[in-house]
């Protein structure tokens, strides 16, 4: 039989991205992908993966998934760049009340493990003083901003897995996670709940067409750029590991200046004899 790997989550982009890479790196007829997401989703009869859309705030959408399963991975959430406006009530129902729904899941189907998806934000504020974040440093984030909620309903989170491999042995991988770069359709998230183009999409639309770049502040300021497929590397891994749990700031250890990613950019997506100047403020 078969064991279960049931994705939440699966629609996004990451979900989509790492249900990918599943299936390229594991061939064996050991386990059965099972992809769980919010809306309708036609990509996933086009690779053959089982598809269930499931409102995850509402227990009783849980009962078209599978009553045994092997590994949890959820990529499920609700968070600031996704919001419309600000309603804070949203991070509760999605992020705890919907989290402790696939916990209770885990716990009804046996599962061995549970991976999580938590934010960098709860740490974040350590980045001012200290260049390497790690992962057993104290909670320190502002409580004054539109992001605290929900960075508090991650940690919740977080602290609702702890519990339930505490009262019921479910193994748990936590992934701290900063900006996942990633090819995506959307090109723009929210700020203070009003849309605004991608930082990173703006600089790549301007090296296509050539257009200037201009470097405001600190070109040589380091940045850790993880891509997308080596974030999933990481959670391909947690789901095979023989241990009990994992607590993962995910980074690659090494930093990228501002000025190299554009130059970075420049020659990758500019056209040759077209190149984009970079213009120093």
């Amino acid at each position: 039989m078969k064991k279960n790997i049931v994705i939440f989550g699966a629609s996004g982009d990451t979900g989509k991205y790492f249900i990918d890479y599943f299936l390229q790196h594991n061939l064996s007829d050991d386990y059965q992908l099972v992809a769980v997401g919010s809306r309708e989703c036609p990509y996933f009869s086009k690779i053959n993966v089982p598809y269930h859309r499931v409102d995850i705030t509402n227990e009783k959408n849980f009962g078209c998934l599978p009553s045994q399963a092997y590994a949890i991975v959820d990529f499920a959430g609700i968070m600031p760049a996704r919001m419309t406006g600000y309603s804070p009530q949203r991070y509760i129902d999605v992020n705890i009340s919907g989290t402790l729904n696939i916990l209770e899941y885990c716990r009804r189907t046996h599962a061995d493990r549970f991976l999580y998806m938590q934010s960098f934000g709860d740490i974040k504020d350590h980045a001012e003083k200290s260049l390497v974040l790690h992962t057993d440093m104290p909670r320190k984030f502002s409580f004054a901003n539109d992001h605290t909620i929900y960075v508090m309903t991650k940690n919740f989170a977080v602290d609702m897995a702890e519990n339930y491999y505490e009262m019921y042995g479910l193994k748990r991988f936590i992934f701290r996670l900063p900006t996942i770069y990633l090819w995506s359709p959307i090109d723009s998230f929210n700020v203070d709940g009003k849309p605004r183009k991608i930082g990173y999409r703006y600089l790549i639309d301007r090296a296509i067409s050539g257009e200037p770049i201009e470097v405001w502040g600190n070109p040589e300021r380091l940045k850790d750029m993880i891509y997308v497929k080596d974030f999933c590397q990481m959670v391909y891994k947690s789901i095979f590991v023989d241990r009990n749990s994992g607590y993962y700031n995910v980074g690659t250890g090494i930093g990228t200046s501002l000025k190299k990613q554009i130059e970075g950019m420049i020659d990758i997506f500019g056209t040759v004899g077209h190149h984009s100047q970079i213009v120093m403020r």
